[in-house]
C-alpha cells in the first residue's frame, strides 16, 4: 500500500473506532465460547459459536444473519460471512464515511422510513446502498 494511503487509512480506523469497540465487546467473549476470528484487509470477521444465538435473540423482523459494527463484522456462520461479505463490507465503508454519527443516521432513517409506511430495513438507504454495491443476498 503506498504511503500516502496509510494515513488515510488510519484516519478512517479512527473515525469508526467507537463502534469498532463495540464490536469488539460483542466478539472477544463470542470467541471465547467458539466463535471464530480473523482478518479480512482492515475489517474483523467474526463468525459461529454462539453468534447465532446471540444475533436470533436481537428484536427485528427481519433475520439477522450478519451485522456490522465499525469495523468489525458478526455473522452466525462462514457460509453467511461468505454470502454478504460484500454487503458487510459497503457497511464498514459507511461507518468511515459517517464515523460515529453513523448510528443515529442509521437509526432515523428507519424511523423515518417507518413514519411513512415503508419497511424500516429494506427501505433504508443505507441498506439499499449496500445491497446496490454488494449485490444480492440470498438466504
Amino acid at each position: 500500500m503506498p504511503s500516502l494511503f496509510r494515513p488515510i487509512l488510519f484516519v478512517r480506523l479512527l473515525w469508526a473506532l467507537p463502534y469498532s469497540l463495540l464490536g469488539l465487546l460483542i466478539a472477544l467473549p463470542a470467541c471465547a465460547l467458539g466463535a471464530r476470528l480473523q482478518r479480512r484487509d482492515h475489517t474483523l470477521e467474526c463468525t459461529g459459536g454462539r453468534l447465532s444465538r446471540w444475533m436470533q435473540r436481537l428484536p427485528n423482523r427481519h433475520q439477522i444473519v450478519a451485522i456490522t459494527l465499525g469495523h468489525v463484522v458478526l455473522a452466525v456462520n462462514t457460509s453467511a460471512m461468505q454470502r454478504l461479505r460484500a454487503h458487510e463490507r459497503v457497511h464498514v465503508q459507511q461507518y468511515e464515511r459517517w464515523g460515529p454519527f453513523f448510528g443515529p443516521a442509521y437509526l432515523l432513517e428507519s424511523l423515518w422510513q417507518a413514519l411513512h409506511g415503508r419497511d424500516a430495513y429494506c427501505a433504508n438507504r443505507f441498506e439499499r446502498e449496500a445491497y446496490a454495491k454488494g449485490g444480492p443476498f440470498t438466504p
